[in-house]
């Protein structure tokens, strides 16, 4: 048998900047042409199920046109302020120091960098030269389950080793003023900053993950991406996502669990992104939940807005602690389109 993977500890981190949603529609005229017929779209911001978010600039920023050199240099240096954040709380919630990280996993999907962040936040961290590095970019919403996977697999190869799992995205760098797509008026509505960082290994005492999985629809590449414009990355919002989801996300749900020996009858807690209210809402009726099963989703959906990656480590961490069953199931969509599946148990 192979070693059991363990969540030694979970950390999160916001940046300093927080926008009530209502504060954010009160600013339509300054972001917006109104001219350009928004309005039947402004309905978007009240149904949202977000009270608050928060974002590593001013409001004034996004009042503003910006350029691709200017995001992504904020990108980086916000996004290394926040991992440094998170390793640190990660690292001392575990009881270990910084020299005992061996492995470091970086995903991200809101900018870019080369050298990759993880290879930056080793030069900024003064962390050990000979660590493992593992940079995962264009996972979207996917990539804090599949994340959280790929560090359980890292520690379960070396076992012994402790794995540093960092997920950061900074959503709302990608706004586009006067951008009236669709898909940036829904990201206006929805999108936030946020990260999160996990210490994995198969030594010491927590959490257990299980199996893991992905499924990749076919003909599914325009669901959900970046679009490479002049001035930065533009959301990509190509069909109902939440239709899809109702229609599509059972089978291979089922799939997963079958796979690993388990059912939804065997799930006494679910940790699911929270892309949107109705994105929820097609979960629960695509696996036929209880109402209450993703009530935790919607609670931070609604204190911190969708942060791609980072939300479903909030969503973990929020649920393990006041949770009292043991059989855990984490999901996410993303780019692909794809579904990421975790099994974790709790004792």
């Amino acid at each position: 048998m192979s070693p059991q993977a363990r969540l030694l500890s979970l950390a999160t981190a916001v940046p300093p900047y927080v926008f009530l949603q209502s504060e954010v529609r009160g600013r339509i005229d300054r972001l917006f042409d109104r001219s350009a017929g928004i309005d039947r779209m402004l309905p978007v911001f009240d149904n949202a199920g977000i009270e608050r978010r928060h974002s590593c600039v001013p409001m004034e920023w996004y009042e503003q046109p910006h350029g691709w050199t200017e995001r992504n240099a904020l990108y980086v240096q916000n996004a290394l302020d926040l991992m440094e954040r998170v390793t640190l709380d990660s690292v001392a919630k575990a009881g270990l120091a910084l020299d005992d990280i061996d492995a470091l996993i970086v995903v991200s999907t809101t900018g870019i960098a080369t050298p990759s962040l993880d290879a930056l936040l080793i030069e900024r961290m003064h962390l050990r030269r000979d660590i493992r590095r593992h940079a995962i970019f264009g996972l979207g919403c996917g990539g804090g389950v599949t994340g959280l996977a790929r560090a359980a697999e890292a520690a379960r190869a070396v076992p012994g080793c402790n794995v540093l799992l960092l997920v950061v995205e900074l959503c709302g760098l990608t706004f586009r003023k006067n951008d009236v797509s669709k898909g940036n008026i829904v990201g206006t509505a929805l999108f936030s900053d946020g990260a999160a960082g996990a210490i994995v290994s198969c030594e010491g005492d927590g959490p257990t993950f299980g199996a893991s999985g992905e499924y990749t629809w076919p003909d599914t590449l325009d669901i959900m991406g970046w679009d490479i414009e002049e001035d930065g990355l533009k959301v990509r919002f190509s069909r109902n996502i939440p239709a899809f989801v109702e229609e599509n996300l059972r089978a291979p749900a089922d799939g997963f669990l079958a796979s690993a020996g388990l059912s939804l009858r065997d799930i006494d807690g679910f940790v699911f992104h929270p892309g949107g209210t109705k994105v929820l809402t097609a979960i629960e009726t695509a696996l036929q939940l209880e109402p209450d099963a993703l009530d935790i989703s919607r609670a931070v959906l609604r204190d911190y807005g969708n942060m791609s990656a980072a939300t479903v480590l909030f969503v973990l961490d929020a649920t393990l602690r006041g949770f009292t069953g043991k059989q855990l199931l984490l999901s996410g969509v993303g780019p692909g389109f794809t579904a990421s599946f975790l099994a974790m148990e709790t004792v």
